[in-house]
């Protein structure tokens, strides 16, 4: 980083000013502080930009100087970074901060709550959360062990020490539960029923399903239900003990304007192998195109199922 700390200095301001241009730090200077302070170049030693025919590797040794400050301001774009490939497809990546900015203020995390983060990634979430809440109060969990080693080392390079696991994140950490938060950084195709049993009472679990992301109140043993925020959010898929998520239907015979609608393909990810895509198409167009917070999720016990408004109500399709 020689000769390079006023350009860093630089691209990480900008970076809390784009995030904070939207009203993002409103009554959270906390979270504005952590963004600030922690260096998100460490955790991204490399990453792969999509070229012509492939990906092309950036990174902070390179012997180029030109080349390490291009990968130093992109370290601090507000973009996602690819920072694992395995044959051609990615397998781990830095989020959106302003994406990360969100989901963490959404996740209403308060002083000497415990969180637990499922998918440890770079460990730059896990970075954050420490320096807001102190890194005893901090677990991430990840079935890949040179992903939990990489984030242990980066979250060791910027001075921070919370607990670093690597298994199967549907199980959760029983050993360090009972969690006030749980936030997961990769999508799954529904709620492991491990992590309401790992919760403390009134905890929030925060996830991404079917390209959104679900805020989830714990209200008693086994139960939990919220909903969807309306952000899109599209995310790795979790790996390990989970069920697969099933293909999206065919869509022949809907109408074209439709196919590629943003929040008519949520719907169907949401409903995938409950619902008809033809049916689906009749409730959203019957229900004024209903955007992603007006639906939301229940768990209850062994079952678990989505809804349109209402829990209780017409529109209900069962979740794996």
């Amino acid at each position: 980083m020689g000769g390079f700390a006023e350009v860093e200095r630089e691209a990480r301001g900008d970076l809390v000013r784009a995030i904070g241009a939207r009203g993002t730090w409103e009554g959270e200077p906390r979270w504005r502080e952590a963004f600030a302070e922690v260096p998100r170049h460490l955790f991204v030693p490399y990453y792969y930009v999509g070229v012509m025919g492939g990906h092309e590797r950036w990174w902070g040794e390179h012997p180029d100087p030109r080349h390490r400050e291009r990968w130093l301001r992109g370290a601090y774009e507000d973009v996602p970074l690819a920072t694992r490939l395995r044959d051609g497809e990615l397998v781990s990546s830095s989020s959106q901060p302003s994406l990360m900015a969100s989901m963490l203020l959404a996740l209403g995390v308060r002083d000497g709550d415990d969180v637990l983060e499922i998918g440890a990634g770079t460990g730059y979430n896990a970075a954050l959360l420490a320096h807001r809440l102190g890194e005893e109060h901090v677990t991430t969990v990840d079935l890949d062990p040179e992903i939990t080693e990489s984030a242990r080392r980066h979250l060791e390079a910027a001075g921070y020490h919370p607990a670093v696991v690597t298994g199967d994140g549907a199980r959760g950490v029983p050993e360090r539960a009972p969690f006030d938060r749980i936030i997961a950084t990769c999508e799954l195709p529904s709620v492991p029923r491990a992590w309401l049993t790992q919760c403390a009472p009134g905890a929030r679990i925060l996830i991404p399903l079917a390209t959104g992301l679900v805020l989830l109140h714990v209200t008693g043993a086994g139960r939990a239900e919220g909903r969807f925020l309306d952000t899109p959010a599209y995310f790795v898929p979790l790996r390990g003990d989970t069920p697969p998520e099933p293909p999206l239907p065919r869509l022949e015979g809907l109408p074209r304007r439709v196919r590629g609608d943003d929040r008519f393909r949520f719907l169907l990810t949401l409903t995938a192998g409950g619902i008809d895509p033809h049916e689906a198409y009749a409730v959203w167009e019957r229900e004024g195109r209903p955007p992603r917070e007006r639906f939301g999720i229940t768990v209850e016990g062994e079952r678990a199922w989505s809804w349109l408004d209402d829990p209780g109500g017409p529109y209900a399709w069962p979740l794996p």
